[in-house]
């Protein structure tokens, strides 16, 4: 492996830290540059700077795991390394091809990809573009990176990475979203607060161990434990009324998705 270069250590770039050292990558292999000294991890063998500009030797790929409002601000630097033939995988949300190949150069190598919050629990799932001139070889190295945090996709059309972050880059909020909303509605039930919420939460992270376990679809999975006239039936001819929860998601997921245009400018 050639070197590597993890430029911003906060909460995803840490977990897809844990996840490669995890798998069997050396640290020897890579480089973090993260402003924060607190936020730099420790490790042997592992060598950590506070900028960019302290590394000279060009890694033969960058991870950008910065936040998106502070990708102007990292860019200029690392273009030297563009121009040396490195590849750019960036896990920001919003920032597009087009913005990369503006601060980086038009023949810059970027890949794009959405990861989402459960990777730091290596239970994620992140969908990945790739510009024409990243190699096979560079796209599966790619590839291995991501997938050290869950399980890996791939588009060639980079729109589609808009509906790709409104469903499940934001996704977790939504899931996070209906425990909040059962465990209120099993407390106007009469169920004390703290009880509702401990069943909400073990009822949907239970389930979501079984859809990952399971291999029949979720539309199965729901069939199963609706028995016909039973309280579960009654429940979902409420939520699957023409008026319930499908056309809500979609009035939120298309406004996600317009939203993630927005900020791509």
């Amino acid at each position: 492996m050639g070197k590597l270069m993890l430029v911003g250590c906060g909460k995803m770039g840490g977990a897809m830290l844990d996840g490669w050292l995890a798998r069997g990558l050396s640290p020897n292999d890579i480089v973090v540059a993260e402003p924060v000294e607190a936020l730099r991890p420790r490790r042997d063998g592992l060598r950590t700077v506070a900028s960019t500009a302290e590394v000279v030797e060009t890694p033969e790929l960058v991870v950008l795991a910065v936040k998106p409002q502070s990708m102007d601000g990292v860019l200029p630097d690392l273009r030297r390394f563009a121009d040396d033939g490195a590849v750019f995988l960036s896990i920001a949300a919003g920032k597009t091809v087009k913005y990369f190949a503006a601060h980086l150069g038009s023949t810059a190598k970027i890949v794009r990809s959405m990861p989402n919050t459960p990777a730091a629990v290596r239970q994620g799932i992140t969908v990945a573009t790739a510009v024409g001139g990243v190699s096979a070889a560079e796209r599966k190295r790619c590839h291995d990176l991501l997938e050290a945090v869950g399980q890996v996709l791939w588009v060639d059309d980079e729109a589609l990475m808009d509906p790709v972050t409104a469903l499940s880059g934001s996704g977790p909020a939504y899931v996070f979203l209906l425990v909040e909303a059962m465990a209120a509605a099993g407390a106007r039930l009469g169920l004390a607060p703290d009880m509702a919420m401990q069943l909400a939460r073990a009822t949907v992270a239970g389930s979501g161990e079984l859809l990952r376990q399971s291999s029949e679809p979720a539309a199965q999975l729901r069939v199963n434990v609706t028995s016909p006239g039973g309280t579960t039936a009654e429940a979902l001819k409420v939520l699957m009324a023409p008026e319930g929860i499908q056309p809500v998601f979609d009035k939120a997921l298309a406004a996600a998705s317009r939203r993630s245009k927005e900020l791509a400018g």
